[in-house]
């Protein structure tokens, strides 16, 4: 599953490699980024190279001109949505079978599905018919997640979490499901982009979040459970070099998961410009705020986010319940914008981060997380990132040729 170069460098590195679903795989997962920062190309590479490649579900229609072709002008209500909806299916279909071919074999492909969205149900059974390997679920807890999957019995189901209590009630209510965890990811609220895994921007803080704590708690929670020798823990957020992954890994961890050094490769799906903007970031550069979700979020403060902060106050003094979603796609179950709730984001987040996606830094939304990367401000490639992980030189090499377009 691993190529021989990068399997002799994981030798000498001193680490182990991952067990997961019945395969050996480099102990490096490149973390879910919606909307479509990491689709077909950026998975299918990862994963070619021996590692965890992991798609993000949300609106994958925006890498298929014709899917955003066949539900352009739809207007709003729930013909649109029913349309909208379809488009994004098939396009998840497509990305995966796209991403198998693109990983010959090698690796193993997950999909990344937030609870939080509302058609989270249906994602998570058409991955599953797609053959996805694997289904990591964050942003809510996934404790039907054994339910959806109960006819894909070898598929891996891994949840996101971020103390040990958390990992406790999944347990706890997927034991009486007969199914547990094949990994668990413990994502760290402090260093980690995207929606965050703390109840408020204030808790980020929160000690019980630290690798240091949380790693030693979780092992203590599984082996009680009986499954601590089968159940691998995978740290997230802030690993950007060999020493950060020798670090959680000494603690417990089998593995590690990185989102925003794999959105700045060549094989990342998203336009270079998202590609820049993350890259020459600064520390300073990075907020956080409350998401439309109602969860805390980290992002790059671009022009859209300073001038949204700015108004929020103003946004917030106005909320109310709205009959429907001004965008037709009714993208999150709950929806501080749609749903006039205070406290919440009061912004359409699956626009901001399509705007994202295309390289448009006045209206994006750009997460990321915290932490220097691995090259600085350098776009290099996935296999230069995996072998600087791995405590090996990475060298400059030429990037295969990339296509511009997703094929359907």
């Amino acid at each position: 599953m691993i190529p021989p170069d990068l399997a002799t460098l994981l030798e000498r590195s001193g680490l182990k490699p991952l067990l997961l679903c019945g395969r050996t795989l480099l102990p490096i997962l490149q973390g879910g980024m919606g909307v479509g920062v990491s689709a077909h190309r950026l998975a299918g590479s990862v994963a070619a190279e021996g590692a965890v490649g992991t798609l993000s579900s949300v609106d994958l229609r925006r890498h298929h001109p014709d899917l955003m072709e066949r539900t352009r002008g739809l207007g709003v209500g729930p013909a649109a949505k029913a349309a909208i909806d379809a488009a994004n299916l098939e396009a998840l279909e497509r990305e995966v079978h796209a991403a198998r071919r693109l990983s010959q074999g090698r690796g193993l492909l997950a999909m990344n599905v937030m609870r939080a969205v509302s058609d989270y149900v249906a994602y998570v059974k058409r991955s599953l018919q797609a053959g996805i390997d694997a289904i990591v679920v964050g942003a809510g807890l996934p404790l039907d997640l054994p339910d959806l999957a109960s006819d894909h019995p070898t598929t891996a189901l891994v949840p996101i979490l971020s103390d040990a209590r958390g990992v406790q009630l999944v347990l706890r209510k997927w034991e009486r499901k007969k199914r547990m965890p094949d990994a668990v990811v413990l994502e760290h609220p402090r260093l980690a982009g995207g929606h965050l895994g703390a109840a408020r921007v204030e808790d980020l803080n929160d000690p019980r979040f630290e690798f240091e704590r949380v790693i030693p708690e979780t092992l203590a929670v599984l082996r009680a459970a009986g499954i601590e020798k089968h159940t691998p823990i995978i740290a997230a957020g802030g690993i950007r070099s060999f020493d950060d992954v020798k670090r959680v890994v000494a603690l417990g961890a089998s593995a590690v998961q990185l989102g925003t050094p794999f959105a700045v490769t060549t094989e990342c799906d998203a336009h270079p410009e998202f590609k820049r903007v993350l890259a020459e970031a600064r520390e300073e550069d990075k907020i956080e705020f409350v998401s439309v979700a109602g969860l805390p979020a980290r992002a790059v403060a671009t022009p859209w986010l300073k001038a949204y902060l700015r108004a929020e106050p103003r946004l917030q003094a106005v909320a109310q319940v709205k009959q429907r979603c001004t965008k037709a796609f009714d993208c999150l179950a709950q929806c501080g914008l749609r749903d006039g709730k205070v406290g919440w984001g009061q912004f359409c987040i699956d626009q901001q981060l399509a705007a994202a996606l295309k390289g448009d830094v006045k209206r994006g939304l750009f997460f990321t997380g915290r932490g220097a990367l691995p090259f600085g401000a350098q776009i290099r490639s996935v296999r230069e990132l995996l072998m600087r992980l791995l405590g090996g030189d990475a060298v400059a090499v030429a990037p295969e040729p990339q296509l511009l377009c997703h094929a359907p």
